[in-house]
């Protein structure tokens, strides 16, 4: 029998604090010097991606049938897709709740996406975030709503463009961890990354996207992260320590950019999407 995921199930809340100290050390592993976030005037766009970090494992537990989950061989991140209905204000309180949106199986693998929903005091909606996640050699049956588009459109290209780089190595995937608490061993030990696919050690996916918001707000948004309302992304490979990130920016229209990351000549990062507040 093909298990089914239960979809609009919810686990939570979990407390998600977006404190001064938080934002200062998400700054400084993502070698952000954005004045705004040394002042607390602003948070970054994405560090809330980092903050639910705790309710995607609970979700892992909870939400998937365990006859899927304890017959995958592994698992991806596979795609990102975070919706901010306002700006984040430092210090103000906030819990996410987590549910099952919907499964997509395809060959031996199934596509399974939980929907993040960050709250304030209020209970007002302050972020949605999609998280795919690729469980590998399981399956489950098909259920939930598609997810929004974010692909690449060809047309893009012939627009303006612009183009960040960052040099990533291991002081900011250590960095890094100890701010989103994944330790995981294949970004610190080369037998580890190994024994997931891959030669050497990588960055985690979610400081890829940080880094990525981070061309974002500097190359398109003026430097203000509070235009920033949407940035969405898929995992194409890692990005490997040691390596120069170069985040190519495409004006699709009016505050809404395609962009792709590129790392020691392979593509980390398609299907890029960042809107901007009146897109």
């Amino acid at each position: 029998m093909v298990g089914r995921l239960d979809i609009g199930a919810r686990i939570g809340p979990f407390e998600t604090p977006i404190d001064d100290d938080y934002i200062r050390a998400y700054a400084e592993a993502t070698l952000d010097d954005n004045p705004q976030y040394s002042d607390g005037s602003a948070v970054p766009p994405t560090a809330i991606a980092t903050r639910v970090f705790e309710s995607q494992l609970a979700g892992m537990e909870a939400l998937i049938p365990a006859s899927v989950r304890e017959a995958a061989t592994g698992g991806v991140h596979g795609e990102h897709d975070l919706v901010l209905h306002r700006p984040i204000m430092p210090g103000e309180e906030l819990v996410t709740f987590v549910e099952a949106h919907s499964a997509r199986p395809f060959r031996d693998n199934v596509r399974i996406v939980f929907r993040h929903l960050t709250v304030d005091s209020s209970e007002r909606p302050v972020a949605e975030q999609l998280w795919t996640t690729v469980l590998l050699g399981t399956t489950c049956a098909a259920e939930g709503p598609d997810t929004p588009d974010h692909a690449f459109p060809a047309e893009a290209r012939e627009g303006a463009s612009s183009e960040h780089v960052v040099r990533i190595d291991e002081v900011m995937a250590r960095r890094y961890a100890e701010v989103s608490g994944d330790f995981s061993a294949h970004h610190f030990d080369v037998e580890a990354a190994r024994r997931s696919g891959f030669d050497s050690v990588f960055l985690h996916g979610l400081c890829t996207m940080g880094l990525c918001a981070q061309a974002a707000v500097r190359t398109v948004a003026g430097g203000d992260p509070r235009l920033v309302r949407r940035v969405a992304v898929r995992f194409a490979s890692p990005a490997f320590l040691g390596n120069d990130l170069r985040i190519g920016m495409y004006r699709m229209r009016a505050d809404a950019y395609a962009f792709e990351a590129s790392c020691a000549g392979a593509k980390v990062i398609g299907n890029g999407r960042v809107e901007l507040v009146g897109a």
